[in-house]
């Protein structure tokens, strides 16, 4: 006789909620004030109009979202339900070390702050005192609690668990598509106020960011540690000379 597989259950109703406000530039972490290199590209001539910033999104997508914060998040939210605080602290290190210049590791550990900082307001539940004790456990994350690891958290107080200590797979994409579009809403915002744009150029680069999402998902949830990476020289360079740029609207 046939194995019979189960289905994942899915998401309550309030736990899709709870991912599509994470998901929303009205989340209070300050996410709307970084381009993330994106002003200084658009200073230095080499992002002047929709056709450049639609493509520089779309690396950046690419070649750093899904290797590095989304690749953490992916293994970050297991962790947190495993109560493992020990692969926690070294995802949380992984991300201090290997952002590139002083702005953008600010810009982690600020947003990180705030989330967290929002969680604890926000209110109890069910299972408020486990809660309570994993914020604090984020909050106590030396030097301090970064953006995906703290969106991890977030994420893991929501989600079902499917099986001992981890996220189904469908749950956890779930999660991995409310992080991208946030970030994705959140630059296409920057591109319009920086380029500028309008705003029907600014949808047309946020549907093109959708179109890309699901594949920049599955090579996040695909890759082992050992080829997680954050190795993007040219933001890199853009976002140090953005820290002494003349005239700036965005803190990244």
């Amino acid at each position: 006789m046939p194995r019979v597989l189960s289905r994942p259950a899915p998401l309550s109703p309030g736990a899709r909620l709870h991912l599509m406000w994470l998901a929303s530039p009205a989340l209070p972490v300050g996410g709307f004030s970084y381009s993330e290199g994106l002003e200084a590209a658009v200073d230095s001539g080499r992002v002047t109009g929709e056709a450049d910033a639609a493509a520089w999104l779309r690396d950046q997508l690419h070649l750093a979202v899904a290797r590095s914060d989304l690749a953490v998040v992916a293994r970050a939210v297991p962790a947190w339900q495993q109560h493992d605080l020990a692969r926690v602290r070294e995802l949380n290190d992984w991300v201090l070390q290997t952002r590139e210049t002083s702005e953008l590791r600010l810009q982690t550990e600020q947003m990180g702050r705030s989330l967290v900082e929002w969680l604890r307001n926000r209110g109890g539940g069910a299972q408020a005192d486990a809660d309570d004790a994993r914020l604090a456990q984020c909050a106590a994350l030396p030097p301090a609690p970064t953006w995906p690891v703290a969106f991890a958290l977030a994420v893991a107080q929501c989600l079902p668990v499917a099986a001992p200590g981890q996220a189904s797979d469908a749950a956890l994409r779930e999660a991995l598509l409310s992080f991208t579009f946030g970030w994705a809403e959140n630059m296409v915002q920057a591109a319009i106020k920086a380029v500028p744009l309008g705003q029907s150029a600014g949808q047309r680069i946020l549907q093109a960011l959708v179109d890309a999402i699901p594949d920049a998902i599955d090579h996040a949830l695909a890759l082992p540690d050992s080829q997680r990476q954050a190795f993007t020289p040219m933001l890199a360079i853009l976002s140090a000379q953005h820290e002494t740029q003349y005239s700036r609207l965005f803190r990244s």
